[in-house]
This record gives structure tokens, sequence and C-alpha cells, in this order.
């Protein structure tokens, strides 16, 4: 089955960003599905694009690294007149393509300055029926704003509109925390793809001979080229190939050319740079994120100038993991002249190469096979559910004169957001109290002041950071049995007092640990901190792991974790539900406690919303008591439960 794919890209610098989407595309349109492509930077549409259609904006540029001000072709300030025309353009191709993915790169992690343009693009997709999918494409270093404000703001619009963040690169390298600062709300979304390959093609390792420069197709590595040509007079004893980007004007690229030295071919940049890379002794370049794929396909010894006007700081990080991993040589921009610049060219010689390190580069591959998990993989909820075996279950428990119960937590929540917005409603309207489990370190005034407002919502404690500290290759758990337990304890015992500094009555001295996994010494500890109750994942091993201390599990959870992260099978979940009614119906261990329903609000998408809903309706319609939480974790339950 194929789907309709749309990616979207404007790039205003270099044309990477552009490259990169259209590797995308391609390798979307080689897999069978039906692929449109809009760029709204410079007028240059990348080749090939066979059966992919490209749409061109109204071009918009900027000058330098001024990242605010948008100019268009003749370097004039936009026009609000062209920025509607691009708006329009756009709306017209998504609402003519009809997309079953769509593909933003870049936003919301950056190209503020057209956020008016892509938040335009997310609430029509949004409208959609049915609704696309939604994902965020973004290379493996970022920029991240210096105001806390907008990288929440980035969050924010992650958490309200995306489905999945694609990272184009291997944690390996460099993770993703290393340039942004990612949180426990949106890192259920991301999904390292490894680097995309512009041109995946096996090379033929050849006998390598001289030095290869390039620079990427802005003007900005004039500074480049011109100590590229210096240096090589003061190493004649190899040839070297300058090759100068389309952004060069003609006037520099002939100066470059005419005062360049026999040994030395000054030419434009050609389509087959990648077989004269496999060819070079060593390479000469920039470090963008295309360059540092080449080098990774090409295993050539490379010597590094990174790009650093503005305070940019991307390519000069990304230097120095590939120096770190014994790829290259860096000369600082700031340091850079012929001298320095032939001295590493020598060094960079003689260095002896070494098995290159096993990075992912599979990207473009990957990325179509996490959009099509979210895009075929995605449950149909537009007909009836079949009930029948949940319902035959509540009936089976009331011949023997079982009274169902069920509760409902909600895991992760921090802050007030549109997400707990929906997730209240859906409380509300079936008058059923949520336990918010709440991530203590990361708690927002904006939750507490929610909470204060909404009688049918309790508060939990979600760990402290949700953290994770098994070693690798374990299950992830926060307080499992890999530190030490008076450790642990403390830190349970900082995390319940500041959640009740922060959220006073609103929050019951339960203790949720992230994973559902807590060591049982831990477990025996909590009522010490001051705990009360326990709630974990599954049937439960006992009633009470510590005196004084109640444990009332979750049981059943709607979401594919390991597979396409959107509904399970419902068929899977009713006969989970039944199976759990069934239990309390039979076993005297399990009557008292209630079925627990657990819940992520922050990533649900519309698939898992409208299951959630129907479920809470259905057992509404049947005269279910869903439980406030603090009636569950009540004295009166306790009582019972420990005699």
């Amino acid at each position: 089955m194929s789907v309709r794919v749309l990616i979207v890209v404007t790039h205003l610098l270099g044309a990477g960003h552009l490259t990169r989407s259209a590797a995308l595309a391609r390798a979307f349109a080689q897999a069978g599905h039906a692929t449109t492509l809009v760029s709204g930077g410079s007028s240059a549409q990348p080749a090939p694009l066979d059966g992919i259609a490209f749409v061109q904006l109204p071009p918009v540029r900027i000058l330098g690294t001024d990242f605010k001000t948008l100019l268009d072709e003749d370097g004039a300030p936009v026009h609000n007149f062209r920025l509607a025309e691009r708006r329009i353009l756009l709306l017209d191709t998504l609402r003519t393509f009809r997309p079953d993915i769509v593909i933003t790169e870049l936003f919301p992690f950056g190209r503020r300055v057209l956020a008016g343009e892509f938040m335009t693009l997310l609430k029509d997709a949004r409208s959609l029926d049915p609704r696309p999918r939604i994902l965020c494409s973004i290379r493996d270093i970022l920029a991240a704003p210096s105001k806390p404000e907008r990288i929440e703001e980035t969050h924010a619009r992650i958490l309200e509109n995306y489905d999945a963040v694609l990272v184009h690169g291997d944690p390996q390298v460099v993770p993703l925390e290393a340039t942004w600062p990612v949180d426990e709300r949106i890192r259920p979304l991301i999904r390292y793809t490894g680097y995309v390959d512009e041109n995946p093609e096996p090379l033929e390792q050849e006998g390598r001979e001289g030095i290869l420069v390039s620079g990427g197709s802005s003007a900005a590595s004039l500074p480049l080229y011109r100590a590229a040509v210096a240096a090589a007079r003061e190493i004649a004893d190899r040839p070297w190939r300058i090759l100068i980007g389309r952004g060069v004007s003609e006037a520099d690229f002939a100066a470059l050319r005419d005062g360049a030295p026999p040994h030395v071919t000054v030419e434009r940049a050609r389509p087959d740079f990648r077989r004269l890379l496999a060819r070079a002794e060593l390479s000469i370049s920039q470090a963008g994120y295309n360059t540092a794929v080449d080098l990774l396909r090409s295993r050539a010894k490379a010597v590094l100038v990174p790009f650093e006007a503005g305070h940019e700081t991307e390519q000069r990080l990304r230097a120095e993991r590939l120096e770190a991993l014994g790829l290259a040589e860096i000369v600082p921009e700031a340091d850079l002249t012929p001298q320095r610049l032939a001295e590493a060219v020598r060094h960079g010689l003689s260095r002896q190469g070494s098995p290159p390190p096993l990075v992912a580069l599979g990207g473009a591959r990957e990325s179509v096979a996490v959009a099509e998990s979210l895009g075929l993989a995605r449950p149909a909820l537009h007909g009836r559910i079949d009930w029948s075996p949940v319902d035959q279950a509540l009936d089976r428990a009331g011949d023997r004169g079982g009274a169902i119960r069920f509760w409902w937590r909600d895991d992760d929540a921090v802050a007030d957001t549109p997400q707990l917005d929906r997730l209240l409603a859906l409380s509300r309207r079936v008058q059923a109290g949520v336990a918010l489990a709440v991530i203590p370190r990361e708690l927002e005034p904006s939750l507490g002041d929610r909470l204060r407002s909404d009688g049918s919502a309790f508060a939990l404690v979600h760990g402290w950071a949700h953290a994770n500290h098994a070693p690798a290759g374990e299950k992830k758990a926060e307080f499992g049995s890999h530190r030490p337990l008076d450790t642990m304890a403390a830190e349970a015992e900082q995390a319940l007092q500041i959640a009740r500094g922060k959220l006073g009555r609103r929050l019951l001295p339960v203790f949720v640990p992230p994973w559902n996994r807590v060591s049982p010494e831990l477990a025996q500890r909590l009522p010490q901190a001051g705990f009360t109750g326990l709630s974990a994942f599954n049937d439960r091993k006992a009633v009470s792991p510590a005196e004084g201390l109640l444990q009332v599990n979750a049981h059943v959870d709607p979401i594919d974790w390991h597979g396409t992260r959107s509904l399970v099978d419902p068929e899977q979940i009713i006969a989970s539900l039944a199976a759990a009614i069934d239990r309390r119906a039979l076993d005297e261990t399990d009557r008292e406690e209630p079925i627990g329903l657990l819940t992520h609000h922050l990533i649900h998408d519309d698939v898992i919303w409208t299951f959630c809903e129907k479920l809470m309706v259905h057992l509404a319609a049947r005269q279910i008591p869903i439980l406030r939480p603090d009636e569950v974790f009540s004295m009166r339950n306790r009582i019972t439960a420990l005699a």
C-alpha cells in the first residue's frame, strides 16, 4: 500500500537543507509513494527528481547569517504580498494533494522567521479528514535559542502538532542532546534515522592521489578557497583541485582561477564530486552536514575549516566529533591562513589511516520505514468497535456478584498544555477522575494552577527526573537496582517534597516509578520517605509491598510502544480488558484492585484519543465507575486491602 507524502523545506543560506529533503523525497518515491517536494528557498530544483512533483514557492533568502531578514531574488526585503502568495500556493498544494504524511524540514526547531507560514500549514493539515501524520525532519546538530521561552515554544508546537521527529544523525556521533535540551515530553517522539546520504550508491575505493578542495554552494567559502590557492604554492608535490560553488560570483571565480599555480585546477563544482573525493588523498572543506556524509562514505582523510561566522557552532561541533573519531584535522576559521592550512595538510597526509567507525548512513531509507510505520499501520476506528468481549466479561462478573471498578492514570505531566486540556475535558465529560503522574524536576507553575481549578484531577509522584540509570542493554529504569539504595530513597523523598510544595493538596503521596520498574528494596523504604501508595503496571504481586503502603497498578495501555507508537490493535486491548475483568471475578487477590487504564496525553495521536474516548463512553454507558484517585488510595481502601 502506498501513501502520499508532502515534504516542505525552505533553505535560506546554503543548499544543504534542500539537498537532504530531495534525498528523502527520492527515497519515498523509490519506495512507491506519491511524493511532492515543496521548496521555499532560492529557485534551484535539485536533480534528479524522477517521479516527484516539485513545487517552487516565491523564493526567499537571507544575507550572511541574518536569519531575521528575508530578501527576494533581487536582495530587497520581502513584502507581505510575497509571504501571502507563498501561503496560498502552499495551502493549495496541501488541499489538492491531500497527503497522508506531511514532513516539515527544520521547523519548529528553526525557521522561526517563517513560523506563520508553517503554523498555517500545520493547522490546515490537522483539519483534513483523515488527518495526515505530521513529522519533523532535522539534521544531527541544531542551534538552540538562547531564550528558554523559545525552546518551550518549540516543544509546545511539537507536542501539539507532530507525531514524530526524524533526527538525521547517529547518536554515537552526535546525540541530539548535545545541541538541543531534549526533555521527557518530546523524547518519545524522537527517531534517529542515521545520516541521509543524497547518493547512497557504493563507491569504488580506487588509488588515491592529490588534494581536493570544496566549499558548498554559497559564497561563505571564499576565504577557504583563497587560503587553499595560497597554501597550494607551499605544497607543490601533489595535484590540487579546487571546486567552486555556484554561489560564488563569476568575478571571484575568475580571480581564483587566474591566480592559481600550474599544479592547481580551479573549476566549478561538478556532479561527480563523490567519485573525485573517493580518489583524493586528502579533502579540504567546511564541515556541513552533507560534507560529513561524503567523508564518512568515501573514507577520505580530511582537513576541516568549519564555518563559524555569526556565532554559528553547528559545523565546529560536527568537525570536533569527526576529529574525535580520527577522521579529520581542524583549522578554526579564525586561525585560517595559508601557512596554517598548509601545516594541517602536511599533518593530515602523514597521518595513518584508520578503519572507519560504524556510523549509520541509511537515513533516507530509515526515514521511509518510520513514516510507513506511522502512516500505514494506523488502525482504523471509523466503524463500530466490538466491545462484546468486555461486555460478556462484565456480565460474568455480575453473575458472580463481583463489583468491577476502574481507575485512570496518565503519565508524564509537567505543565498545562493543549493535550492536558483535551484529557481533562474527556475526564469531565465521562465524569471520571484522573491521576496525573507528574515529573517533579520538570514541574511548571501552570500545572499547579490548572489542578487547583479542576476538582477531578489529582497528581502522583512520577519518580524524580524520569532519567534512565540502567546500564546499556538492560530495560530502562530510574529506580531499579542500579544505584545505591540510600541515594534512591533520598531522591524519592526529595521528589515528594518538591511536588507537594508546588501542587499542595492536589498531590497524593503515591509513587509511580518511571517505566513502571522499582527495586523491591526501595519499595520497602517508600513509607519512610512519606509515601502511602505505589503504582506500577501489570498485576501486582502483593497488595502491600511494605507496611503502610498500598499498591494499585495500571493494567491496560493503548500505545504500541515497540512498533508504531500509535494504537495497539483494538482487539488486543479489548481482550486485555476482558481478561482483567475475569481475573477480578475469579481471584480473591485481584478482586479489590480496580483495573487501571494507563494513558500518556502528551504523545497521543488522534487514533489513540478516539479509542480512549470511545472506551470511556462505553464504560459510562454500562454504569461502570471510574474512581477518583483520592478514592483509590484512600485510608478505607488501604484498611480493606491489608485486612
